[in-house]
Parts: structure tokens; C-alpha cells; sequence
């Protein structure tokens, strides 16, 4: 089988990978109904979790496993939940792909990999006080493409909200392999970000304020 990732691009992850924390669990859902991207999605989890003993991919099927894929509110394939393992406790952080992290978002999936190794959002003293003080559940959906040079920066801003705060799940979305999600939300650039399935919207790459404040907003819509 021919691999995807070449040897430049092995040795430059390895290298990253050298700085990881603690483990990793990708749980990757796949289907055989209609998902073009699954093989290669599948595939190139499993290259990566090749190149560090502190990563390690499941495999599962959205609808021969649909009580777990429920249970992580996966509902889209290929999907890929990037999850914390402590020997065979794995906890989940809300941080979510949709699509295959190709082009661009390839980084947006090693950043993701990075900051649930290192439980540590990264994010700045007033957005972690703010997401403590959530009371009620938020879901980011960013809307991205492969070739969208700002889309990682929204998506693992998203993902970051995400480890900070239990109440915060984020799901990276390619627009263009599930086009009437795309649609539903009128995504016609991106990045794009959904809050609460409508309620407010964000396009663009933006600094973590602006994204708090659309948040804020929908909370209290």
C-alpha cells in the first residue's frame, strides 16, 4: 500500500512529535455508505500513529457502532474525535473533524494532536474565565476547504475553546464533502464558523475575543 505521508514530511512530524506530552486516542469513524475520504482518512491517522508511541487510533463504524458514535455525537464520516488517554481511561474534550484533514487542515489536525497531549488549551486568562462561566452547551461548527490558508487558525481556535471548557464542543467541517450542511448554514466563504446550529455566525479568522463574543450572544439569544 502506498503511504501518504513521504519521508521530509514523516521526519518534520517526528520531530514535533517529539515535544508531546501525554497520550493521544484518535477514534476515527468511517462508513461504507458513501464516503469517498474514509480509506484515506483512516489511513492517514494510522501513518501518524505510527510515528509516536504516544498516540493510538480505534477504529469504528458510524452505524455498526452508531451507540458510540452517538455517545460522542459523531454524525458524519469520516469522522475523527482526537481524545485523551490515561491507560484505558479515555477522556474527551469535544474536539471534532468532519471530513478528511487534508491541504491546509492537515496542520489544524497535528495542532490538535499537540494541545490534547498537552491538556492545555493555550488560551488567554480572560477567554479561559469566560468559558468557566459557561452554563449551558455551545457548539462551534467550522466550515473550512483544503486550499483556505486561515481556515487551521479558526478551527483550532475552536478546538482550543473546546479543551478549556467541558461545556464547548467544536467540530472541524469540510464544506465541500457535506455540502448540504454547507447549505443549511449559508456557507459561501470560509472559514466559517456556526455557533448553536444557527444562532450566530463568525467568517473569517479571527482573535479569540470576536469568537467569545459571538458566543456570548448566542448563549443569550
Amino acid at each position: 500500500m502506498t503511504t501518504l505521508l513521504n519521508d521530509d514530511i514523516v521526519q518534520q512530524i517526528k520531530e514535533v512529535f517529539a515535544g508531546l506530552h501525554d497520550s493521544v486516542e484518535i477514534l476515527f469513524f468511517g462508513s461504507e455508505k458513501n464516503c469517498p475520504y474514509c480509506g484515506d482518512t483512516q489511513q492517514l491517522v494510522e501513518e501518524l500513529a505510527t510515528l509516536s508511541d504516544k498516540i493510538t487510533v480505534t477504529n469504528y463504524d458510524l452505524q455498526a457502532d452508531a451507540d458510540l458514535a452517538t455517545h460522542y455525537s459523531v454524525d458524519k464520516a469520516p469522522g475523527l474525535v482526537i481524545a485523551a488517554r490515561e491507560g484505558d481511561q479515555i477522556t474527551d474534550f469535544g474536539v471534532r473533524l468532519a471530513g478528511i484533514p487534508s491541504g491546509h487542515e492537515f496542520g489544524s489536525l497535528i495542532q490538535d494532536i499537540l494541545i490534547v497531549s498537552k491538556r492545555d488549551s493555550g488560551l488567554a486568562g480572560p477567554s479561559r474565565e469566560m468559558l468557566r462561566d459557561l452554563n449551558e452547551p455551545v457548539t462551534l461548527q467550522v466550515f473550512v476547504t483544503p486550499t483556505c490558508p486561515y481556515c487551521p487558525q479558526a478551527v483550532v481556535l475552536a478546538h482550543q475553546m473546546a479543551l478549556e471548557s467541558p461545556m464547548v464542543q467544536a467540530e472541524m467541517v469540510e464544506a465541500t464533502e457535506f455540502p448540504d450542511l454547507s447549505n443549511r448554514h449559508n456557507v459561501s466563504g470560509v472559514p466559517h464558523t456556526v455557533v448553536n446550529h444557527g444562532k450566530g455566525h463568525l467568517v473569517g479568522a479571527v482573535p479569540e475575543a470576536n469568537l467569545l463574543a459571538v458566543i456570548q450572544r448566542a448563549v443569550s439569544a
